[in-house]
Order: structure tokens, then C-alpha cells, then sequence
């Protein structure tokens, strides 16, 4: 169900006010989760610290099945995730939401982020550098294993 061994994970603290009136972590919040996670996994992907000022990475495309409500608590929730396309000019991220080690196996959402390269500079779309795709590479897997897909 995940990216096999190249699986990355990230553990993402809760905050109060991610819950809503009905008790559990707003659908919206998990999209914050996943932009906690992904930050964390890039600093060790990249091997860097990078600056967005300059160059980056944009959003163009989010896709999320929500499996079940998340109520607030004190631990973290763990975010599994893996590359799960490379692209000339940008690449997906693929992600399961679910209990750390030792909390349970609830899964809460699956999901996959569509990310496009970008120079800030120019304000124009850029090419992956080879060091960027060798990068991806390691953390490569299947797609997402979204519901709708297994149709």
C-alpha cells in the first residue's frame, strides 16, 4: 500500500485549531499536514536547506481520499510518503496519512500532490536538473493507492 522501501516518513504535530465543530481535524488542515511533511521530506531529499526565493516548487494539482476522521490529539500523526512520478518540469508526491509506530494502523487519507519546478526570478516554469532527478529517483514508488484508481 505505501512506496515499499523507499518509503519516507515524517511525523506532523496536531494544533487545536485544526479541529472544527464536529470534533475532528478539518479536511482542509490535512492539506497543511501534507505541505508539513513534504517540507521536512525536501530537507533530507535535497540534501540542503533550500531558499524558495529564488527557485522552488508550485502546487498545481492536489488529489485527497479522506479514509477517516481524525479527532485532535497530543501525538502526531506519521505522513508516509514517496515520489510517485518525475517529470521534465516537475513531479507528484505521493502520501498515506496514518497512526506512528505503536499508536494503532488507522489510515486517515491518501493522497497525492502534483508539484511543478519553478524560477521565481523569471516568474516562468524551469526544467528538473539532473542533481533534482537523481535526487527523486531514491525516493521513487508506485502512484498513489488512491480508491479510485483500483477501479
Amino acid at each position: 500500500m505505501d512506496g515499499s522501501d523507499r518509503t519516507y516518513a515524517a511525523d506532523v504535530s496536531l494544533r487545536w485549531s485544526d479541529m472544527d465543530a464536529y470534533a475532528h481535524i478539518n479536511n482542509v488542515q490535512f492539506l497543511r499536514l501534507l505541505e508539513d511533511a513534504r517540507v521536512i521530506a525536501f530537507r533530507d531529499w535535497f540534501d540542503q536547506d533550500r531558499s524558495l526565493l529564488d527557485e522552488g516548487v508550485l502546487v498545481s494539482r492536489h488529489e485527497i481520499e479522506y479514509r477517516r476522521p481524525l479527532g485532535f490529539r497530543l501525538e502526531p500523526v506519521r505522513v508516509e510518503m514517496w515520489v510517485s512520478r518525475i517529470g521534465g518540469a516537475g513531479f507528484d508526491v505521493a502520501y498515506i496519512v496514518r497512526d506512528p509506530e505503536g499508536l494503532g494502523t488507522e489510515v486517515y487519507a491518501v493522497a497525492e500532490t502534483e508539484l511543478a519546478l519553478y524560477d521565481f526570478a523569471s516568474a516562468a516554469p524551469r526544467r528538473m536538473r539532473p542533481d533534482e532527478r537523481a535526487s527523486l529517483e531514491q525516493v521513487k514508488g508506485p502512484p498513489a493507492p488512491l480508491r479510485r484508481r483500483r477501479r
